[in-house]
């Protein structure tokens, strides 16, 4: 029945039955005492890797800066991310962004938040869908973690200072070599940002093709400073 209805009561009602229902698990459905996932699941979220670049978080030998970010500097300076992108991290993603289960959004701030917590920004700005895709999908997911994390710090929040101005293919249906070619000047920014520090916030960091291209337009708009925080990121191996 709830699917005749338009797509934001969809979505209100089921936040509603969320907060109806008793605390179960997300991953395994046992108590979780109105946590998403209980401590069993929680324990069995993948960490990321001891040793990683510094700017772009792809693993590396000892730390040092990856290959890709020496020979293809990004515009950030950092990234930020809470855990690898593996199971079953992508199942609780997945479950966020197809199945609406917007309850993943507060519990990725809150991690989010932890690592953040020496950071300090002029602006948050979440990654933004097309139109096309947002009508599609209902929310943005960039920008229901963003706006916890600002309502949290107390950092300011601009949700319509980046848009996505053209449609792209998706890129995990694209070999990596394309997918800077793909996103190229799918971004616009309309406002200055001169002398700003800025946290672009997105879910997933794949490549990092699609936020390194969105840092590139906000750096062209003044952004002096820009960190990348994500809730996992993915690696090659």
């Amino acid at each position: 029945m709830l699917s005749i209805l338009p797509q934001p009561i969809q979505l209100a009602l089921k936040q509603l039955q969320t907060s109806l229902l008793p605390g179960s698990c997300l991953l395994c459905s046992a108590d979780s005492r109105n946590l998403l996932l209980c401590p069993n699941c929680t324990i069995d979220l993948p960490p990321l890797p001891e040793y990683r670049c510094p700017q772009c978080g792809e693993q590396t030998t000892h730390g040092e800066r990856c290959g890709t970010c020496l020979k293809d500097m990004p515009a950030f300076e950092h990234s930020l991310a809470c855990f690898r992108y593996d199971f079953p991290v992508d199942r609780i993603i997945h479950a966020y962004k197809y199945g609406h289960q917007l309850a993943v959004a507060k519990w990725a701030a809150e991690i989010m938040v932890k690592q953040l917590v020496n950071n300090s920004y002029d602006l948050l700005i979440p990654m933004p869908l097309h139109p096309d895709r947002l009508r599609e999908r209902g929310f943005n997911q960039a920008t229901e973690i963003a706006r916890y994390v600002a309502n949290s710090t107390g950092q300011l929040l601009n949700t319509v200072a980046l848009t996505r101005c053209r449609a792209t293919s998706p890129q995990a249906e694209l070999p990596m070599k394309e997918r800077t070619r793909n996103v190229r000047g799918a971004f616009e920014c309309s406002i200055d940002l001169s002398g700003k520090r800025v946290l672009l916030i997105d879910d997933v960091m794949t490549t990092g093709a699609t936020l390194r291209e969105a840092a590139r337009v906000i750096k062209l708009h003044g952004a002096t400073y820009i960190d990348v925080a994500t809730l996992a990121r993915a690696y090659k191996h």
